[in-house]
């Protein structure tokens, strides 16, 4: 049967089963999201004259959770007005609501009686074939569905997701003994494809497998933070982007989770661990525990290992000292080899530099990142079948930067096993039948392709990589690559399909990234079907070179300056008119120049992540690269109907063009491809793909399917300007922001500047402009500001702090 999930039921509405329900509803799912009812009314309730039999009472919870994740921040929902999806009830008056689910998720308590109670009662309303899943973070799967049908037991599963939801990748899927294949390809296909998540199967063993590796790595830094005498402050030095880890490092991320949800999951394998070492590993030391009855949690309880309090010189973050559990000022860890891994490049060189050091730090580094390695080796085949399952788990799930087999590979697998072995230590079986192979890495290249160690077999198998998934470093090395240069490449990704890539740092847009886009248009035009304009970068495009323009402006190199404008705005006028189908595919960070790169492609296929404006306000700019023209030329597109108020006696497009201002001048960033398209950034023709690593697959088949269907390349237009009357209006509201002083006067001329470009230029009302009127004015403001003194101290403030200055 082909199956769908076209509406949800989420049972549990705390923070987890909130944000999940919230996620379901960013990618377009109806879901109910219910709980229990609460036993007594609060004095607000009793005034209202409400009992505990009126609906707002009962399904309080529900609603109350919706409520709050309105709130939220980060935001749980892509926009706002995703929450309409969500239906609040409880669990005594709404279990019959499942019979219409396709899919239910139980988020309770982590407590097993409650759980299996709660499936007992679910199975009475559930409709047959309907999937059944728990997000239990490590509670038997089997134990779970102990006592119910055999059907039930068909289509149930554990299905782990990691808070947020809505933000981090994995999603760990567990079947139970009874759990049909086709319902684990089924939901593995779904939550890649619609949920957009890494999916990793997992067996069913306690926490599974990223949490399993997880909590024992943040155990094992505990216990040798202890034993090398070394402060929290210390440790997070070592253990942050040094080691391939997040800058958060271990006790700042363990302050973000809870203390109290990293001592329950340790709790779940101390419980059941009858290795001796293992047990010890996760018993919790005395400060941990006081710590937990002190409730210092972290952030949910504003302190944990850290502290943030007010002093005379402002914010002061104070650490916690574990020997005496009182808190004092951070200190700047100093030891050599720490210094010597931060001069070493990428964090892979940096690791190695610093676990070859030879002083208190890096033997530190050593111990925890050997027990990690050896207890991550040990587990395979108990946790999961294969080795890429690990290394995707930590990755997705702790945002490593490698897995603990790629970390085996980077530090030398032999050298690893040699040191171990010196140490008195025992080398992990896998590792043993590897180096017995005659294999010195975990995992190898092929043409492009990445094979990884089969410890049943010792022989390799191919990488799994999900269909519909195209990554660009496999064609580069099978030599896809037509043309490249420091700044993109130009790769061909079959099917008549070439894919503009960014590769310059951060993605910024100079003269090279010009010349390929330049030849780009060129080259598909003759011999391609179109174009997909992505990358894998950490973001998309964070606009133009800044510190080039800076280093131009300073010098008075105007010239240069005017010709590096009118060449940007020309190659994104040949993407705009250019006779083949041209898709982008943003991710993460898209503005400046990279915003205006994917408003000149016909269609945008954007990241649910992806955070889209146009910020040059923030440095003392304007869009320089078509960004007033072309969302300009669009809100013409959205002409109000002629009943609307007219300005100089045309029909007036006003409202619009108030809303095109207002996006540039207060240099407004999306903060989802759903909200992108509510900002007018793209359009509501352009789609959203909810995980990244489909966007450039998906974007270029948009690009076929445009092919297919007969592409006529745009025609230019005209468009009626509002005119001075339309100035008017904006510069009235400038001028009022100004007068009230909630902007400084360098913030009023640059906003006059965009409300003169996206008006038309002080024309009478009605006159006809073209895209190159716009295209000049916009050329002529951006040159104009780049002469000024304080926009120059924008930009040298933003390059050094990385933040805007109001001055």
């Amino acid at each position: 049967m082909k199956r769908s999930i076209n509406k949800a039921a989420v049972l549990g509405a705390g923070v987890m089963g909130a944000t999940i329900a919230a996620h379901l509803a960013n990618v377009g799912i109806p879901t109910y999201l219910l709980d229990i009812i609460p036993n007594q009314l609060t004095p607000d309730e009793e005034k209202k004259g409400l009992t505990l039999e009126s609906p707002q009472v009962r399904n309080k919870f529900a609603t109350n959770s919706i409520q709050a994740l309105l709130k939220s921040r980060p935001a749980a929902f892509y926009v706002p007005e995703n929450a309409a999806l969500l239906t609040p009830g409880n669990f005594e008056d709404n279990m019959n609501v499942l019979a219409e689910c396709d899919w239910i998720i139980e988020v309770v308590v982590e407590r097993l009686d409650i759980k299996q109670s709660l499936f007992k009662k679910v199975e009475t309303f559930r409709k047959p074939g309907s999937i059944v899943a728990s997000n239990t973070s490590g509670i038997s799967i089997n134990s779970m569905c102990e006592g119910l049908s055999q059907e039930f037991k068909q289509h149930f599963l554990g299905a782990h997701f990691f808070n947020p939801p809505r933000y981090m990748k994995l999603l760990e899927l567990i079947p139970c003994s009874e759990t049909q294949p086709e319902i684990m390809e089924f939901m593995r296909d779904f939550g890649e494809r619609v949920l957009g998540k890494g999916v990793v199967i997992c067996k069913d063993t306690p926490n599974f497998i990223a949490n399993r590796i997880g909590v024992y790595g943040m155990c094992a830094t505990v216990k040798g933070m202890m034993e090398y005498g070394l402060g929290v402050d210390e440790v997070d030095a070592l253990t942050g982007r040094v080691m391939g880890r997040p800058k958060s490092a271990s006790f700042r991320t363990l302050d973000m989770v809870g203390l109290d949800v990293m001592l329950h999951v340790a709790k779940n394998v101390y419980d059941v661990a009858t290795d001796p070492k293992e047990k010890a590993v996760f018993e919790p030391p005395a400060f941990l525990q006081k710590m937990l009855e002190n409730k210092w949690l972290g952030d949910k309880t504003k302190q944990g290992f850290y502290k943030k309090v007010k002093t005379e010189k402002g914010r002061e973050v104070l650490v916690l000292d574990y020997n005496t559990m009182e808190y004092r000022p951070k200190a700047k860890p100093k030891f050599a080899s720490l210094e010597a891994a931060k001069q070493a490049g990428k964090p892979a060189k940096q690791m190695k530099a610093l676990l070859s050091g030879k002083d208190k730090a890096a033997e530190f580094a050593w111990s925890v990142t050997r027990d990690a390695l050896v207890y991550a080796a040990s587990l395979l085949g108990e946790i999961a079948d294969d080795i890429q399952s690990i290394d995707d788990a930590m990755k997705w799930g702790f945002n490593w930067d490698f897995g603990p087999f790629e970390a085996w590979d980077l530090l030398g697998v032999k050298e690893v096993a040699d040191r171990i072995k010196a140490e008195g230590g025992d080398v992990p079986k896998v590792v043993e039948n590897l180096l017995a192979s005659g294999r010195t890495a975990f995992y190898e290249q092929k043409e492009g392709v990445r094979y990884y160690f089969d410890q049943n077999t010792s022989e390799v198998n191919r990488e799994r990589i999900p269909e519909g998934v195209i990554f660009l470093t496999p064609l580069k090395e099978q030599n896809k690559v037509i043309k490249s240069n420091s700044g993109a490449s130009l790769i061909d990704i079959g099917d008549g399909v070439v894919c503009l890539e960014f590769h310059s740092k951060a993605n910024s847009i100079g003269d090279d990234i010009v010349n390929i886009m330049n030849f780009a248009v060129k080259e598909i035009e003759q011999n391609y079907e179109g174009m997909v304009i992505g990358n894998y970068g950490q973001h998309f495009s964070v606009g133009a070179n800044l510190f080039l323009i800076l280093m131009e402006a300073e010098d008075d190199e105007f010239d240069e300056l005017d010709i590096m404008v009118d060449e940007f705005q020309k190659a994104n006028m040949r993407l705009k008119y250019c006779k083949k189908p041209v898709v982008a595919a943003p991710h993460g960070m898209t503005v400046g120049g990279g915003c205006e790169v994917c408003l000149h492609s016909h269609k945008v296929n954007a990241a649910g992540e992806t955070y889209m404006g146009l910020v040059e306000v923030g440095v003392g700019l304007v869009p320089g690269g078509g960004g007033c023209k072309e969302l300009a030329f669009r809100a013409a597109e959205l002409m109000p109907p002629k009943s609307q108020i007219a300005v100089g006696g045309v029909n007036s497009v006003q409202p619009m063009i108030n809303r095109v201002f207002e996006n540039i001048a207060m240099a407004k960033v999306a903060t989802s491809g759903a909200e992108a398209i509510k900002f007018g950034y793209m359009r509501a023709t352009d789609s959203v793909s909810p995980n990244r690593d489909r966007i450039i697959g998906d974007a270029k088949r948009l690009v076929l399917q445009m092919a297919a269907n007969g592409f006529k390349p745009l025609q230019p237009k005209k468009m009626k300007a509002v005119g001075d009357a339309g100035y008017a209006a904006i510069e009235l509201g400038v001028q009022t922001l100004l007068w009230g002083k909630q902007i400084s006067e360098h913030d009023a001329k640059i906003a006059k500047k965009v409300a003169h470009i996206v008006t038309g230029g002080g024309v009478t009302p009605g006159v006809e402009v073209t895209e190159q009127d716009l295209l000049d004015l916009e050329r002529e403001a951006f040159l104009s500001l780049l002469g000024e003194p304080k926009t120059l101290d924008r930009m040298r403030y933003m390059l050094k702090y990385n933040k805007p200055l109001r001055n």
